[in-house]
């Protein structure tokens, strides 16, 4: 793919913002920020565009608030206008770029490759039981806050040429260290900054069985020498090529002894089981009888073999 030049208009047409305007503030019409927002929003759209036109646009400050499911973690929040449009407006234009430089390995945050269709790749890998016996399962230690700023730029400048963009692209990037968790763009660039190494991992090391959804990793093999010394390079082009260290819960076991637990599931070759978390919420959520959770639940549910635990939840309330 050639790299792209000459978009920056297209990004800042006051055609692009206001559809931005419609994606972001899609389902969100009673937040604050949109309803402030939609006081003026013409004008809004204008002022906007002026600022890009200009040059002049900077990242708003940062409100942050912590979350504690699934863990812990501080989560960033920008305003609705004029950033959150901006960041709409920017992949309403680079997404496909974005896309077009994912392995068919990544998932998370990507259009039709959440976890569901994560979780049906690894059913279908686990098919071939001799070639998945064992399991190789990693994350990366605080990736967000440790993406480097210098090598995210010197990545999207290998797709991008726009200097324009690349201009406030940057901008955006050292707004905040790492990459904020929060951020509509943060979630396309953690994936990117990810994609030269899927490429390694599945062109150049030649592996087979290769999931990553965000910074959680999963590798199958028929053996464990082989998936030590996948470990072992990956420890070294990490830490070489991206300034990123794997966590020290790294694990290679066998998948018929524990199962594998990655994407809120537990996956063993014969049949797949909600993880025990999920489990215990999905039947917290039963008892107070939230339509939301509950729909949210069974989701989960029918992606697993979870007969026998649907009828103990509507025929007894049991606590698991």
């Amino acid at each position: 793919m050639k790299r792209l030049g000459n978009i920056y208009q297209q990004i800042i047409s006051v055609e692009n913002l206001h559809l931005a305007d419609a994606k972001a503030s899609r389902g969100k019409s009673k937040q604050p920020g949109v309803i402030e927002h939609n006081k003026n929003r013409d004008a809004n759209i204008v002022a906007l565009h002026t600022m890009l036109r200009n040059k002049t646009f900077r990242t708003s400050p940062y409100t942050t608030f912590p979350v504690y499911e699934p863990k812990e973690r501080l989560v960033f929040r920008l305003p609705y206008f004029p950033d959150r449009i901006l960041h709409h407006a920017i992949m309403n234009i680079l997404e496909p770029m974005f896309i077009a430089c994912f392995t068919a390995d990544t998932y998370s945050c990507i259009k039709g490759k959440g976890i569901h269709p994560a979780a049906e790749s690894v059913r279908r890998a686990l098919a071939d039981e001799q070639n998945t016996l064992y399991c190789l399962k990693l994350d990366i230690k605080k990736y967000y806050p440790s993406v480097n700023h210098d090598i995210l730029k010197e990545l999207l400048r290998r797709k991008i040429k726009d200097a324009d963009l690349l201009q406030l692209i940057d901008e955006i990037i050292d707004s905040a260290d790492g990459l904020p968790i929060g951020n509509y763009l943060s979630q396309y660039f953690a994936n990117f900054y990810l994609t030269y190494f899927d490429h390694w991992i599945k062109e150049e090391k030649q592996v087979r069985y290769y999931f990553r959804y965000a910074d959680d990793i999963v590798i199958l093999a028929s053996n464990k020498p082989y998936l030590h010394g996948i470990l072992a390079d990956i420890k070294a082009y990490l830490n070489t090529h991206l300034k990123l260290t794997v966590k020290n819960n790294h694990q290679v076991f066998p998948v018929a002894k524990r199962g594998i637990d990655f994407l809120g599931y537990v996956f063993y070759h014969t049949h797949t089981r909600l993880r025990k978390t999920i489990k215990q919420n999905f039947a917290r959520a039963v008892k107070k009888g939230n339509p939301k959770s509950l729909a949210a639940y069974w989701g989960w549910a029918k992606h697993a073999n979870t007969n026998h635990l649907i009828k103990k939840l509507l025929t007894s309330n049991e606590k698991f």
